[in-house]
């Protein structure tokens, strides 16, 4: 999924129809023309095929030359090739994964070089001969650095597999670029004198901007919506600046020297072309808001970790595959962080150090596991992993100790159980469970609200607790002790369920017996 429509949303097709000719363009552009709304369900002489053929004639007309077709046709051989290739390479490992291998191939050989050079320094014992000797410390050096090797191997496939990985992405990318360029020739859609006199009057409007700022130390520029392509590296110098906005320009990059805007609190650069941030960006102390949204971001760099003031982050609506590894360790003042419509396969440990948390927007990536660890997150009170799709199966028990969590939502993902510590969400009023595979809580108790999931796992919790306490009591014969514990576990399901449904005599039944439910002791 790409988080920015491109200028041609129907390029997969075009790789699709291209290879195997177009054979249908002429006749589809005949038949469907007549008929504006097609019903493609319905049978009128062609398929759902023919209908988006139709389609791409519309939005592509240039494919009726030959000569543009001919050329987009050998783009697009490499595009298919590449492709390929990736797909036989298999999955790509995630970024901490890779980081972790790289860190342990480091360690190898930091033990590996200490190792070499006791052998080097080590004394020959006396009646040793001189050449045996040399052969001995030979021997011994062949040996550690063979260990070495064979220790870092399984760590180095992984680093290689990452390296390869990244190597046919790039390819495919300039492979899709200058398929894009070719039919973009054919268009004649580039008018360089008028892009030239735009781009002379917004650069005379930036001039000014800087001037008035650099003498009257303005503490707020706005320069959104300007069609800006360049940054001028004098911006660096108004050390006054407070607020930067850059929205809606057509940015590729900034430079190196907003590193001087030493007082910045809130940077907008949302809705450019910027492939990538300067590890300058580290050195905004100050930052608190920074909103890179709607760009075509493949990484944050690992320096935007030291922008310990941060408070917001706005990464959403790029081509996010990961976030830096050690991100949660030092933005311990993030409030709330969106990366949505990314590429996102999973989420670096490290964030759930984001003690301050308080929103989290990861829907519409490839999120395959959430960390372990993110019970942690006990600010949190709004969570959004919606739509992950047929990658997100299952959710850490730890997130029942999320005990601030207001609003959830799961939609559209492929989760067939509630982790059992799902009821301990006491705070949590607003949950989308939609379009998911749920077996556990069953469809009747879902579509009763947020209060009936909790209140059901939590009888099932109950359940399991009861359950472990008897074996434990049976093992241990201290069966005296078996009503004080029950007291407990009954006390603290009463105060859960008072306001809610009812009390808990409703749900363990008269005289104080356990709980029974047919659709439950199935499951238990």
């Amino acid at each position: 999924m790409e988080p920015n429509p491109s200028k041609f949303p129907l390029l997969s097709y075009v790789l699709t129809r291209i290879n195997s000719n177009l054979p249908l363009l002429g006749r589809v552009s005949s038949s469907v023309s007549s008929s504006p709304e097609v019903d493609v369900e319905q049978h009128h002489g062609y398929t759902q095929e023919d209908y988006r053929d139709h389609q791409l004639f519309e939005e592509m007309p240039h494919l009726r030359n030959p000569d543009v077709l001919a050329a987009m046709k050998t783009a697009v051989a490499d595009v298919a090739q590449t492709r390929s290739i990736l797909r036989t390479l298999g999955e790509r490992p995630d970024h901490e994964t890779v980081d972790s291998a790289r860190q342990t191939c480091a360690e190898i050989d930091a033990r590996l070089a200490k190792q070499l050079e006791e052998i080097v320094l080590a004394s020959r014992p006396e009646g040793v001969d001189r050449f045996e000797w040399r052969n001995q410390l030979a021997e011994k050096e062949r040996q550690c650095r063979s260990d070495a090797e064979k220790e870092k191997s399984v760590y180095k496939a992984v680093a290689q597999l990452e390296e390869m990985h990244d190597a046919y992405e790039k390819l495919l990318k300039d492979a899709e670029e200058r398929l894009i360029k070719i039919y973009r020739s054919s268009e004649g859609v580039l008018n360089t004198e008028g892009d030239r006199s735009v781009e002379e009057e917004v650069n005379e409007e930036v001039v000014g901007i800087l001037q008035e700022a650099m003498g009257k130390g303005i503490e707020r520029v706005d320069l959104s919506g300007r069609q800006l392509t360049i940054l001028p590296e004098a911006f660096g110098r108004l050390r006054a600046l407070v607020v930067l906005n850059l929205a809606n320009n057509q940015l590729e990059d900034l430079p190196d020297s907003i590193a001087g805007l030493e007082n910045l609190e809130e940077f907008r650069v949302s809705s450019n072309a910027l492939l990538s941030l300067p590890d300058s960006i580290g050195l905004l102390i100050n930052l608190k808001i920074l909103d890179v949204s709607g760009n075509k971001l493949s990484a944050l760099p690992d320096s935007i970790s030291r922008c310990r003031s941060l408070v917001e982050l706005d990464a959403s609506y790029n081509k996010l595959t990961y976030l830096p590894t050690n991100i949660g360790y030092e933005l311990v003042n993030l409030q709330k962080l969106s990366v949505h419509l990314n590429k996102l396969r999973s989420l670096p440990t490290s964030m759930c150090e984001m003690r301050s948390l308080r929103y989290l927007d990861a829907h519409f990536n490839e999120l395959h596991v959430l960390p372990h660890a993110i019970g942690k997150l006990t600010n949190l009170e709004t969570l959004n992993l919606s739509s992950n799709f047929s990658d997100l199966k299952e959710l850490p028990d730890t997130i029942g100790d999320l005990i601030n969590l207001k609003e959830l939502d799961l939609s559209n993902n492929q989760i067939h159980a509630l982790p059992v510590t799902f009821g301990r969400l006491d705070n949590l009023v607003k949950l989308n469970l939609a379009e998911n595979p749920l077996v556990i809580p069953p469809e009747d108790i879902v579509k009763n609200g947020a209060e009936a999931v909790k209140v059901y796992m939590a009888k099932i919790w109950l359940n399991i607790l009861v359950e472990e306490e008897r074996r434990s009591m049976l093992e241990a014969n201290q069966e005296s002790s078996e009503t004080g514990w029950l007291t407990r576990s009954t006390s603290w399901l009463n105060s859960f369920v008072t306001g809610v449904s009812g009390t808990v005599s409703e749900y363990l039944g008269a005289g104080g017996k356990s709980f029974k439910d047919p659709y439950l002791d199935q499951q238990l």
